[in-house]
C-alpha cells in the first residue's frame, strides 16, 4: 500500500469540514457537491474489499429516487448482494476520517479483515444518469487506481444491472455473461419462450405504458426492447428527454401520491408502470372504467408471482419449501391471501432490502417485495439443477410446466430487485394465466392503509422489536396501540423510528372503509404518549403538514386536547 500516493490523491479529493455521512442499505446519500471525498474513499475501500474475498466488487453511483440534485454510493458484495454489515461500518468510518488520519483508518481495516494486500483486486463501476454522476464515478476510478486495483467502468447503468455483472463475472460466467448484451439475451430469450406458450384470453395484444423517472431505465429499456419486441411492445414516457429525474414521475411519486406520473396520458383499462430513478423498483396502475386511479404495488407483484410458482410446482408434482418475505408495511390482505388461499407461508422482516434477501435465501424459492415495489425471487442452485432436469425428462404436461418454470428462473434477476426484469416476468404471468390487469388487481382488495412520517425532537425514544412491528420503548405505547387496535376489525398499527432522521414512520389498516377517523386514532393518540417523554416536543400545529409528503410536526400542546 502507497500511503504517500493515497495521501497526495486524497488531497485532491478533499473532505468538507464537519460532514459526517452513515452508510446504511441505500449506501450514501446526499448533496452531490458533498460526495467527491466519499467517491474516491469508496474505490479505496472497495480495492480492499475484493483482495479480501478474491472477488470482484462493484461500485454503483446513483442516489436511486431521490432528486437529481442528490447522487449517492454503494458497493455490491460478490454474488450481486448488498454490502456486508461489518463493511458498512467501515465504509462509514473512512468516509468520515480526518485528512490526517487517512492512512490509519486504511491499516486499521486491513488489519482488522486481514486483508492480503499482495492480492489482486477487480472492481467494476457504473452509473445512472444524474448530471454529477460522471464526475463522480472518476473519483472513484482515482481511488481504485492508487491502490493497484484494476477495474472495469461499465458507464451507464441500471444498479440492477450493476448487481447481475458482479455476480457473473464472480461465477465464472455461469449465471451469465458479464456484459449488456448478454443481460438482454438471457432475459429476453426466456421471456420470448415463456410469451409463445401464451394463449390468445386476457389482453390480446400485449401493451404496456412505462414511466422510467427520466432515469436510467429509459436508456436501457430502449436500448433492450427489440430484443423481446414479438412477446411486448412498450410505450416509454419520461425518458430523459425532457423533465427532470424522479420530478412528479417514477414508482415512489405514483405509490406515494396514489396518481399517474406526470406525462401519462391513461385510457379506462390501460396496463402502465413505473420504474424509479435507477430502476430497480416497479409499481404497476390502471384507471378503471370510472376514472379511479388502482394501485398495484409490491405485495400484489410478490403475490401474483409467489402464485404462479405454487402453482407450476403442483403441475410439475414437486414439493419445494417456497416462502414469501414481506415488512411490517405489506397490506394485511396479501398476507391472508397467501397463507389462507394459496397456502404459501409468509415471513416478515426488518425494513431493508438485505434483510429480506438474506431470508429469502433461506428457502428452496425465496420471493421477496417491499411495498414499494424492490424485490426478486431466488431459487437455490438445487432447485436450478432440479428444475432443469425435470424440464428434460418429463413428459407432456408436467415436462411444459417444468420448461416455463426453467424460463423463469432465467427471467428473473437473482441479484436484486430489478424494474426490467420484474415487468418481464409480470408480463409473461398475465399472458400465460390469461389475466387482465383488473384481473390482477381483483385477486384480493387491500385493507384501506396510511403512512405518514412524523417529526419528533429525538426517534431515539422509540425501539421496536418483531420485525419492527412492536414498540419496545417508550413505555405505554405499544400497550396504547394494542388497546386500539382491539377495536377494529382487522386492525393493525405500528410505529418505527428513521433510520437517518428524526421522524417517526407511522402505519395503520383497518378493515373500514370510513378508515380515516380509525387512521387518526391509531396514530395520534399513542404519539401523544411519546411526546409526552420526549425531552423538546415542537409547538406547532397538528395540521402543519408539508406539501408534498405526509411529514407532520406533533406536539404534546397541539394533542391534548384529543381523546380516542
Amino acid at each position: 500500500m502507497d500511503l504517500g500516493a493515497i495521501t497526495k490523491y486524497s488531497a485532491l479529493h478533499a473532505k468538507p469540514n464537519g460532514l459526517i455521512l452513515q452508510y446504511g442499505t441505500a449506501g450514501f446519500r446526499t448533496k452531490a457537491e458533498h460526495l467527491d471525498h466519499v467517491m474516491f474513499r469508496m474505490g479505496l475501500l472497495a480495492v480492499l474489499r475484493s483482495k479480501q474475498t478474491k472477488s470482484t466488487i462493484g461500485v454503483m453511483v446513483t442516489a436511486s429516487h431521490n432528486p437529481e440534485e442528490d447522487n449517492g454510493v454503494k458497493l455490491v458484495d460478490p454474488l450481486g448482494e448488498m454490502l456486508a454489515p461489518s463493511w458498512e461500518e467501515h465504509a462509514t468510518c473512512l468516509a468520515n476520517a480526518e485528512e490526517q488520519d487517512m492512512q490509519r483508518v486504511l491499516i486499521d481495516i486491513s488489519e482488522k479483515e486481514a486483508v492480503n494486500l499482495q492480492q489482486d483486486a477487480f472492481v467494476v463501476i457504473g452509473r445512472d444518469t444524474r448530471p454529477s454522476s460522471e464526475k463522480l464515478s472518476q473519483s472513484v476510478i482515482d481511488g481504485v487506481t492508487v491502490l493497484g486495483g484494476q477495474f472495469h467502468d461499465y458507464g451507464l447503468l441500471t444498479t440492477p444491472q450493476l448487481h447481475y455483472m458482479v455476480y457473473c463475472r464472480n461465477t465464472g460466467g455461469r449465471y451469465g455473461k458479464a456484459t449488456i448484451e448478454g443481460y438482454y439475451q438471457k432475459l429476453s430469450k426466456a421471456f420470448v419462450e415463456l410469451t409463445k406458450q401464451a394463449s390468445c384470453s386476457g389482453d390480446e395484444y400485449r401493451s404496456l405504458k412505462v414511466d422510467c423517472a427520466n432515469g436510467i431505465g429509459a436508456l436501457k429499456l430502449r436500448e433492450m426492447e427489440h430484443y423481446f419486441s414479438q412477446g411486448l411492445s412498450v410505450q416509454l414516457f419520461n425518458d430523459g428527454s425532457k423533465g427532470k429525474l424522479n420530478h412528479l414521475c417514477g414508482a415512489d411519486f405514483v405509490k406515494s401520491h396514489q396518481k399517474p406520473p406526470q406525462g401519462m396520458e391513461i385510457k379506462s383499462n390501460e396496463r402502465c408502470c413505473s420504474f424509479d430513478g435507477d430502476a430497480d423498483r416497479i409499481v404497476y396502475y390502471y384507471h378503471d372504467a370510472d376514472g379511479h386511479f388502482h394501485l398495484i404495488d409490491g405485495d400484489k407483484i410478490a403475490t401474483l408471482i409467489s402464485s404462479f410458482l405454487k402453482e407450476l410446482l403442483v403441475e410439475i408434482g414437486e414439493s419445494l419449501n417456497i416462502g414469501v418475505v414481506q415488512t411490517a408495511y405489506a397490506n394485511g390482505s396479501s398476507t391472508r391471501y397467501l397463507e389462507e388461499v394459496m397456502k404459501v407461508p409468509v415471513y416478515c422482516t426488518k425494513t431493508g432490502v438485505k434483510h429480506l434477501h438474506h431470508k429469502a435465501q433461506e428457502f428452496d424459492i425465496g420471493v421477496y417485495f417491499e411495498a414499494n415495489g424492490h424485490g426478486t425471487a431466488l431459487f437455490s442452485t438445487a432447485v436450478e439443477m432440479k428444475i432443469k432436469q425435470s424440464a428434460e425428462q418429463l413428459e407432456d404436461k408436467k415436462r411444459k410446466a417444468a420448461k416455463m418454470l426453467e424460463n423463469i428462473i432465467d427471467l428473473f434477476n437473482q441479484a436484486a430487485g430489478d424494474a426490467i426484469s420484474d415487468m418481464l416476468v409480470i408480463e409473461a404471468i398475465l399472458a400465460l394465466k390469461g389475466l387482465t390487469v383488473q384481473q390482477w388487481d381483483a385477486l384480493y382488495t387491500d385493507l384501506p392503509n396510511r403512512q405518514l412520517k412524523v417529526q419528533v425532537a429525538d426517534r431515539r425514544v422509540i425501539s421496536t422489536t418483531n420485525a419492527e412491528r412492536q414498540a419496545v420503548t417508550p413505555p405505554g405505547l405499544q400497550e396504547a396501540i394494542n388497546d386500539l387496535v382491539k377495536k377494529y376489525k382487522l386492525s393493525r398499527a405500528f410505529v418505527r423510528p428513521s433510520g437517518t432522521e428524526d421522524v417517526v414512520r407511522v402505519y395503520a389498516e383497518a378493515d373500514s372503509q370510513g378508515s380515516r377517523p380509525v387512521v387518526w386514532i391509531f396514530i395520534i393518540w399513542p404519539l401523544h404518549i411519546l411526546l409526552k417523554v420526549s425531552a423538546k416536543p415542537r409547538q406547532t400545529s397538528v395540521l402543519n403538514r408539508e406539501s408534498g409528503g405526509d411529514i407532520w410536526q406533533l406536539s404534546s400542546r397541539s394533542l391534548s386536547h384529543l381523546r380516542v
